[in-house]
């Protein structure tokens, strides 16, 4: 009975595809995961659901561990509140942190959720890539393509994608 937990890792996950043709049960899991449309993110960590949703949906999406500077980046950048506005110091010190870098350090720790904050939109709104998807988005990413897991080199998408 004493299972050891394994250790929380944060993942970011980008919506690539649309959904014209989908089966519904992967319309569900897109809905489900907050990635309403293409070039949105969330993050969420590594639970067993939150890994099989991704598996469901892997051919519309592709995620993977980022950094602590790119969560960083995405939060200051992307973040906002549901009116808009963007994640300041106040809205920290009003949700129980000292300052927003202690609640990206949270966030990234995953000791807290971000779509469960309060008054927060849970997803993040992103351009396309600066220069264009660099393989085809219609194939996975361990076949020179775009979708699926790709482990740490979400980095370089989401920097040029913020």
């Amino acid at each position: 009975m004493t299972e050891k937990v394994a250790e929380r890792k944060c993942i970011a996950a980008i919506r690539i595809r649309g959904i014209i043709s989908a089966p519904l049960q992967v319309r569900e899991t897109l809905r489900m995961l907050n990635l309403k449309r293409t070039n949105h993110a969330i993050l969420i960590d590594n639970r067993p659901s939150f890994i099989g949703m991704l598996n469901t949906a892997q051919n519309f999406i592709t995620w993977g561990e980022p950094s602590k500077e790119t969560v960083d980046l995405l939060i200051k950048k992307r973040g906002r509140l549901a009116g808009g506005k963007k994640l300041t110091d106040d809205y920290a010190k009003r949700v129980g942190f000292k300052c927003l870098d202690e609640l990206i350090d949270a966030l990234y720790n995953c000791k807290v959720q971000y779509w469960n904050l309060p008054n927060i939109q849970p997803y993040f709104r992103l351009h396309p890539p600066s220069s264009g998807f660099k393989g085809k988005i219609k194939k996975t990413y361990n076949m020179s393509g775009e979708l699926g897991y790709r482990g740490e080199k979400i980095n370089e998408l989401l920097e040029s994608m913020i």
